[in-house]
C-alpha cells in the first residue's frame, strides 16, 4: 500500500483483513519506523531466554503472533537491510528462527506492507532490496491524497464527526456537535496536507474547543493548525 501519511493505508488493510480467508486470525500491526534498529530482528522474528544481554526471557516476535491471520508492516521502508534479508527468507520458507535458537517454526500469515516512500526509487539507490521488493509487490495499491479526492470529504466528516461524538459521549459537559453549511465549505476547500488524520484531529480539536452544538467556520479555522509557509487563514 502506497500514499503519503495519513491516507488511511492501515484502515484499508485492516479492510483487506476482514474480507479475506485470514479474517478469523489476529491483525498485528508493526510500525518498522518506530522500533530501534538494534531491536528490529527481536521484535520481528523473536528471541530466546540468554540470547542477548537483556534476554531474560523468551519472546515470541512479531511474525509468530502474526500467524493465521495478517502482518501489517507499516512503513517497510524503513526496515534496516540486514532485518530485509531475514524477512525474505521467512517469506521465502515459511518458517521463522529466533535469535538464539536452531528451531525452526513454521508459520503461515499474509503480511501487508505499507510506505510512505517510493519503494521503486528506494531499490535503485541501494536502500531497499529488489528481491524483497519484487516478494512483497504482488499487487500494489496506492491511495492517493484527500486533495485529489474533494468529493470523499464530506463522507469522511460525516463518519469521523460521528465516531467524535460517539467516543465522546460519556464526557462531562460534552455537547453533540454539528457542523454549519459555512464549516462545511470550509472543510470541502481546505488542501488538507496531513490527509485523512488532518482531518480528523481538526474536527476532534474544534469539537474539544467550541461551546456550542454547531461547529462554525471560525470553529474549524481555531482547529487548524498552521503549516510551514502557509499561514492558517490563506485556504
Amino acid at each position: 500500500l502506497m500514499g503519503e501519511s495519513g491516507t488511511g493505508k492501515e484502515l484499508l488493510a485492516k479492510a483487506i483483513h476482514h474480507a479475506s480467508t485470514f479474517r478469523n486470525g489476529p491483525f498485528v500491526t508493526v510500525n518498522c519506523g518506530a522500533i530501534p534498529r538494534e531491536l528490529v530482528e527481536s521484535e520481528l522474528f523473536g528471541h530466546e531466554k540468554g540470547a542477548f544481554t537483556g534476554a531474560a526471557s523468551a519472546k515470541r516476535g512479531y511474525v509468530e503472533e502474526a500467524a493465521e491471520g495478517t502482518l501489517f508492516l507499516d512503513e517497510i521502508g524503513e526496515l534496516p537491510l540486514a532485518a530485509q534479508v531475514k524477512l525474505l527468507r521467512v517469506l521465502q520458507e515459511g518458517q521463522v528462527t529466533r535469535i538464539g535458537s536452531t528451531k525452526v517454526i513454521h508459520v503461515k500469515f499474509r503480511i501487508i506492507a505499507a510506505t510512505n516512500r517510493n519503494l521503486m526509487q528506494e531499490v535503485s539507490e541501494g536502500r531497499f532490496r529488489e528481491d524483497l521488493f519484487h516478494r512483497i509487490a504482488v499487487a500494489v495499491l496506492t491511495i492517493p491524497p484527500l486533495r485529489e479526492r474533494d468529493t470523499d470529504i464530506t463522507l469522511l466528516t460525516n463518519h469521523l464527526l460521528d465516531r467524535i461524538n460517539a467516543e465522546a459521549v460519556d464526557q462531562p459537559g460534552y455537547e453533540h456537535k454539528t457542523l454549519s453549511v459555512a464549516a462545511r465549505n470550509l472543510l470541502a476547500h481546505y488542501t488538507w496536507p496531513g490527509n485523512i488524520s488532518e482531518l480528523h484531529n481538526t474536527l476532534q480539536r474544534a469539537a474539544v474547543w467550541s461551546t456550542g452544538r454547531t461547529l462554525e467556520a471560525r470553529d474549524i479555522q481555531d482547529a487548524l493548525l498552521p503549516m510551514p509557509g502557509k499561514p492558517v487563514g490563506d485556504l
